[in-house]
C-alpha cells in the first residue's frame, strides 16, 4: 500500500506493529541470524529461554521424585563377609577407575583429585579452547575429541566394573541380598506366610501381602517408622495389629495420629485411601496368618 508522496515506500504488517519497508528487494530479516556478524542477545533473550527450559526439566524431575520416592535399603550387616559393595550405576566408572594401580594406593591423590580435576578443568576451559562458530561436530576437533574420549571412557569403565562385579558373584557363589530376599519373599507369599523378613522369621506373617493398600502405605512413607515389611523398625510392628485395634480405631489413628510419634495423615491421604489401609490392617491377625 502506497504511503505518502513516495511511490516506492510500502507498509508491511508484522503482528500488531507496522514496519515501513523502503524497498521490496530487501525483505525484513526473520531473525538475528540474518544479520552478518551479529547474534541473539545473551541477556535477556538467550538467558530467559535457557531459564525456562531449566524450569521445565526441574519440574519434571520433582514430579518423578514425588511419584517414585527413593526406596529404603536394608540395614547393613557388618558380619556379612560375602557382601560386595557397589555404588549406583552412574558412579561405576569412577569406582572402576580407582581399582587401577595408577589411580589408587600410592597414586590415590591422582585418582581422586588429579584425573577428575583434569576432566572438569577441560570442561571449564572448553569455551576458551573452542571458539569457532562452526556447528558441525567434525569441524570442531577439540570439542568433539574431548566429548568422544569422555563418552567412550565412561561407557567402557562402567561396562568393565559391572562385568567384574558379576564375575565376583559367580566366582564366590553369592546372590545379592535384595535378589535373595525377593526370591524368599515370593516363596513365602506362595506358601501363605507373607513376605520374608531376615532375622525375624518368627514375626506374624502378613495377610494379603500383595494388597494395594500396602503400596499406598509405601508411598505415604509409613515404612520409614514401621519397617519395609511392617515388621517394626523405628516404630511398632503392624503385623497382627488387627488383634489389638478395630477398623474404626485404625481409621481414627491414621486420620488424627497419636502423641507417641504417629503423625496425622488427614489431608495427605484421602478418606478412601485411609479406609482402604484401615480395612487391610484390620485383617492383619495372627490367626488369619496361620
Amino acid at each position: 500500500m502506497a504511503h505518502g508522496h513516495k511511490s516506492d515506500e510500502k507498509i508491511v504488517y508484522v503482528g500488531d506493529s507496522r514496519i515501513r519497508q523502503r524497498s521490496a528487494d530487501k525483505p525484513t530479516p526473520p531473525d538475528y541470524t540474518s544479520f552478518p556478524g551479529k547474534s541473539e542477545a545473551f541477556i535477556p533473550n538467550f538467558l530467559l529461554k535457557e531459564w525456562m527450559a531449566g524450569v521445565v526439566i526441574l519440574v519434571g524431575f520433582l514430579v518423578l521424585t514425588i511419584a517414585e520416592p527413593a526406596p529404603l535399603g536394608y540395614p547393613a550387616d557388618p558380619l556379612n563377609g560375602s557382601f560386595i559393595p557397589m555404588p549406583d550405576w552412574y558412579f561405576l566408572f569412577i569406582y572402576q577407575l580407582l581399582k587401577y594401580p595408577y589411580a589408587s594406593e600410592d597414586y590415590i591423590i591422582l585418582g581422586t583429585i588429579g584425573i577428575p580435576g583434569l576432566a572438569f578443568g577441560a570442561l571449564l576451559l572448553a569455551p576458551f579452547l573452542d571458539t569457532g562458530k562452526e556447528r558441525r561436530f567434525y569441524r570442531r576437533p577439540i570439542a568433539s575429541s574431548m566429548m568422544i574420549v569422555s563418552l567412550v571412557a565412561s561407557i567402557y569403565l562402567t561396562w568393565v566394573s559391572w562385568h567384574h562385579y558379576t564375575e565376583e558373584l559367580e566366582k564366590n557363589g553369592v546372590i545379592p541380598e535384595h535378589i535373595e530376599r525377593e526370591i524368599k519373599s515370593e516363596e513365602s507369599i506362595k506358601a501363605g506366610k507373607g513376605r520374608y523378613i531376615a532375622g525375624k522369621e518368627d514375626v506374624v506373617a502378613l495377610v494379603k501381602a500383595d494388597d494395594p493398600a500396602f503400596s499406598i502405605m509405601q508411598q505415604a512413607q509409613c515404612i520409614a517408622c514401621h519397617g519395609a515389611e511392617l515388621e517394626g523398625a523405628n516404630g511398632p510392628s503392624l503385623r497382627g495389629i488387627g488383634d489389638a485395634l478395630s477398623k474404626e480405631q485404625l481409621v481414627d489413628t491414621i486420620t488424627n495420629g497419636k502423641n507417641e510419634g504417629m503423625p496425622a495423615f488427614k489431608g495427605q491421604l484421602t478418606e478412601a485411601e485411609i479406609d482402604q489401609i484401615a480395612t487391610w490392617l484390620s485383617e492383619q491377625k495372627a490367626a488369619a496368618a496361620e
